[in-house]
């Protein structure tokens, strides 16, 4: 894995820890570029962040901080790795903590928050954890959740006033972008 574009272009990532599902380079380079200029400035919260490499994606393209959310304390390790070795450290917050309680403590308002959870999260935890964000006035009006889903696996119901405006599917993977008023 390595980043795809921005001032950390080609920073060639840390192993992977066990346990975790990056999204593939060709994935991140596409919904990178169909979110375009949207990146530059942004404040991004990376859910269930793995490797970070959503969220440095998002650093290296413009983005002015992020705040990684893993409760993998190999997962922690691993961004912050990745941190360093794209040079971000200074814009990047790791929390080891469980996602749900890292929105209940009102972390902030972002505006673009990656939602990429372990495709075995149980269907009730993944629509708690939307409500959650949704009900937590986590993203910002004008903000985008960005969510990957396996392509036949359970989607999560959705708030009614997210407006899906990308849906974009790489092999057995799918990302969904929501707009949110």
């Amino acid at each position: 894995m390595r980043v795809i574009a921005g001032s950390a272009k080609g920073v060639r990532l840390a192993h992977v820890p066990a346990g975790t599902r990056p999204v593939s380079d060709r994935a991140r380079e596409g919904l990178f570029s169909s979110l375009g200029q949207g990146v530059v400035g942004a404040r991004v919260l990376d859910l269930f962040a793995g490797t970070g490499a959503m969220g440095i994606e998002a650093l290296s393209r413009g983005a002015s901080s992020a705040l990684f959310v893993d409760s993998s304390p190999a997962a922690v390790r691993v961004i912050g790795e990745n941190l360093r070795r794209a040079r971000r450290v200074s814009a990047g917050t790791i929390r080891r903590q469980d996602v749900r309680r890292t929105i209940r403590q009102d972390p902030g308002q972002f505006d673009l928050v990656i939602l990429d959870p372990p495709y075995a999260v149980p269907p009730t935890e993944l629509d708690g954890v939307i409500s959650e964000i949704a009900g937590q006035g986590v993203v910002s009006a004008g903000g985008r959740v960005v969510l990957t889903r396996p392509a036949k696996g359970y989607t999560p119901v959705i708030p009614l006033d997210w407006l899906l405006v990308k849906r974009l599917s790489y092999g057995e993977a799918v990302i969904a972008v929501f707009q949110i008023p």
